[in-house]
């Protein structure tokens, strides 16, 4: 009869194998395969790749599960690439392939509490943290993108800077980006200069490493 050791490792041998995270077994390798199966869009795997960094920051900064909270920001957007429509689609599939896989039920609900029109009340901090940086990431990479210097040098003052062009990142809510640091608790400077710094640690999975 196999030890419980040997049946729990050969338990989490079957999970990493077929790519569900397992109680105990959520990894970022097992998430990043999940991403790369559905998103084939590279714009939108580097906005995913941003996320994840400025969630894992965030966790950090309060102590939180780096792992958990990094890969909420990994997947929130799983499905956009599938199933785009808000009204039938997104992130309604990527919440059910995610409780389908096994996630962790708070993750679920921090991919489905991210999208205002679902009307999920955002009430852990990670919920809050990914409502908060999703935007934010998004239009920091934008400022990074037109910059010689990429994120070399960026500070909250040029994003700030950039925020009250409206025509530059038009699609970006200026709003969103607001409120979100405000239902965080913390001021949206502080909050920039963490998406900057958390952007740099993977400026290379972003695009956005300097040539040496």
């Amino acid at each position: 009869m196999p030890r419980a050791s040997d049946a729990r490792a050969a338990a989490l041998l079957c999970a990493a194998v077929a790519g569900t995270p397992t109680e105990g077994a959520l990894t970022r390798a097992s998430a990043l395969a999940l991403l790369e199966e559905w998103v084939q869009s590279e714009s939108l795997r580097r906005h995913c790749l941003a996320v994840e960094a400025a969630m894992r920051a965030q966790a950090r900064a309060r102590g939180a599960d780096e792992e958990l909270w990094g890969a909420a920001g990994l997947l929130h957007d799983l499905d956009y690439d599938r199933y785009p429509d808000p009204q039938t689609g997104h992130p309604r599939m990527a919440m059910a392939e995610l409780e389908r896989l096994g996630y962790p039920p708070e993750l679920i609900r921090a991919v489905g509490s991210h999208a205002d029109y679902l009307g999920i009340p955002r009430e852990s901090e990670m919920e809050r943290a990914l409502a908060a940086v999703d935007e934010l990431s998004g239009f920091v990479l934008a400022c990074a993108y037109v910059r010689p210097g990429g994120l070399e040098g960026m500070g909250a003052k040029s994003v700030r800077k950039k925020l009250k062009q409206p025509s530059f990142a038009a699609a970006v809510s200026r709003e969103d980006i607001a409120r979100g640091a405000q239902e965080l608790g913390v001021e949206l400077d502080e909050l920039i200069d963490s998406v900057i710094d958390a952007l740099a640690r993977v400026a290379d999975e972003i695009g956005l490493a300097r040539d040496s």
